[in-house]
């Protein structure tokens, strides 16, 4: 059941990256879901599933971007990875915590897919950085810390999360 549930979710996100994300856009900046499911699945059911599905989610991703596939695998991936991890070790985490995490992970993420662009000189990566990475991170934050909170309120998220 929970394959059939993993699977779904990976599958359903290209759709709802592509067809529903340009709609709730903010400046033509869109969360970055797979990344905010590869945290979420790490968190919940821990470091090896966090790595799989985040693999998956890379991977899947991938297919429909032009990006680079090797970067989409290291990042969802070590995401899903790291988020697992912290998820054991933090006691109690908060939608802020989550939120600022994100952040981090999401602007980690989008230096080094901009290190990954070819004949860009400075100015020009400062202005992507100022106009795409950093909006982004922050969108990719409070989406996460606002999906932690709608969790929480809802649910026992103590009780989700792997022992």
């Amino acid at each position: 059941m929970k394959f059939l549930f993993y699977l779904t979710l990976v599958l359903l996100l290209v759709p709802l990256q592509t067809t529903v994300l340009p709609h709730v856009s903010v400046w033509n900046i869109k969360p970055d879901l797979g990344l905010v499911t590869a945290v979420f699945i790490g968190l919940f059911a821990g470091e090896m599933e966090g790595l799989l599905l985040g693999l998956a989610i890379g991977w899947v991703l991938s297919l429909f971007s032009a990006g680079e596939l090797w970067l989409s695998l290291l990042t969802y991936g070590g995401v899903g990875l790291l988020a697992g991890f912290l998820g054991r070790q933090v006691s109690q985490v908060t939608s802020i915590s989550l939120g600022v995490g994100l952040l981090l992970v999401s602007v980690a993420s989008g230096l080094l897919a901009l290190a990954n662009f070819k004949n860009i000189d400075m100015s020009q990566m400062w202005g992507i950085v100022e106009s795409i990475v950093l909006p982004q991170a922050c969108f990719d934050g409070a989406v996460g810390a606002g999906l932690y909170w709608l969790l929480s309120q809802r649910f026992d998220v103590t009780r989700l999360r792997t022992e």
